[in-house]
Order: structure tokens, then C-alpha cells, then sequence
């Protein structure tokens, strides 16, 4: 585990870092060739420095957004923000079901909208995969 990414797991309380520890674990068996890092203070995984997924801690809950998630076709996501990101939240280890955060990740490489280039085409998005 990156450094950074460990310092974050270190920060949390037990029940957090339980759910943080499992979510890496499964995001990086099945995203083996992607980047990951701290951006925006929180683990995210980028391919081609495209954000794909990552998650943070909240108030209340861990939070697992996929970028494109809107986009994916299947269930358990709720739509977040004005783009078309989707996400779920935590607040158990026992919640997370690994057949359908492993679904999501095979969508989540093959359906990609380019947030990498947001700025530049100000503010609308395009697919690229």
C-alpha cells in the first residue's frame, strides 16, 4: 500500500478502516494497472488520469463514488452530483457485497467519461470508452 493511502487508513476509526482496508483490497485486484493516489485528500484510482473510483470518509459514513457511475446500467448506485457520477456509502464492513463492487469495477473500466479533460472543454463531458 502507498504510503499516502496508508497514512489516510491510519486516520480513521477501526469500524472505517475495516470498510477502507476491504474496498483497497478488491479495487486493486481489479484495477491492477491503474494509478492510485490522494487527490483531493482521498484514495482514487485513475486510468489514463481519468478518475475511476475512490472513497473517503464522511461524517457519517464511507462514501465509494465511480465517476461514471450513472452510466453503468446496473443497481446499487445512487446518482451524486451534476455529472455522471454514482456512488454508495458505508457505514459496515458486513454491507459491502464484492460481486457487485467487482461488477462495478469491470463497468467502471469499460464505461469512462472524460473528467480528465473537464476544465478544458468547460465543463462538458465526453465519453471515451
Amino acid at each position: 500500500m502507498e504510503q499516502d493511502i496508508k497514512n489516510y487508513h491510519d486516520s480513521l476509526s477501526p469500524a472505517d478502516f475495516e470498510i477502507c482496508n476491504l474496498l483497497y483490497k478488491v479495487i486493486c485486484e481489479n484495477l491492477p494497472k491503474a494509478e492510485r493516489k490522494i487527490w483531493h485528500a482521498h484514495p482514487v484510482w485513475f486510468l489514463d488520469g481519468n478518475p475511476i473510483v475512490g472513497y473517503s470518509k464522511l461524517r457519517a459514513s464511507v462514501r465509494l463514488p465511480f465517476w461514471s457511475g450513472q452510466s453503468f446500467g446496473v443497481e446499487g448506485l445512487v446518482p451524486e452530483g451534476s455529472f455522471k457520477a454514482a456512488e454508495v456509502r458505508y457505514t459496515d464492513v458486513k454491507q459491502i457485497k464484492k460481486k457487485d463492487l467487482k461488477l462495478w469495477l469491470s463497468k467502471a473500466k469499460n464505461i469512462q467519461w472524460d473528467y480528465k479533460d473537464i476544465v478544458k472543454r468547460k465543463g462538458v463531458l465526453e465519453r471515451i470508452k
